[in-house]
């Protein structure tokens, strides 16, 4: 015969569960909130505007850095991390192929220039 506490655990577990699986509409989170949702879901959320870069200079920021002094800066390293393809790596960093996702625009990207839409 089960005791009544492994009964009342049970009957707890599958109540947490129902509520996780259950569908229910969606507010909005008050500040400070931790929400957790699919990265797709998060990002649908997000009102979308043209991009305005009024005030943006590219000088103004410094340029690539490589850290670790393994012969790839920043931008190689991140391109690197973040290939869903890896690109090939040449002499002194330079790489070919390749493949990146961007989740902002649900886009496949095949050169890493394209990744790069600055003025």
């Amino acid at each position: 015969m089960r005791s009544t506490r492994a009964v009342r655990t049970a009957a707890a577990a599958l109540f947490a569960l129902a509520a996780l699986l259950t569908p229910t509409t969606a507010h909005a989170a008050d500040p400070g909130d931790t929400v957790a949702l699919p990265v797709r879901d998060a990002l649908a959320a997000l009102p979308v505007h043209d991009e305005d870069r009024t005030g943006y200079e590219r000088s103004k920021f410094r340029h690539w850095i490589d850290a670790d002094r393994d012969g790839c800066n920043t931008r190689q390293e991140v391109l690197k991390s973040e290939a869903v393809v890896a690109p090939v790596q040449g002499p002194n960093c330079a790489l070919t192929g390749g493949e990146w996702y961007s989740p902002y625009d649900d886009t496949y990207f095949t050169a890493a220039r394209a990744l790069d839409t600055s003025p």
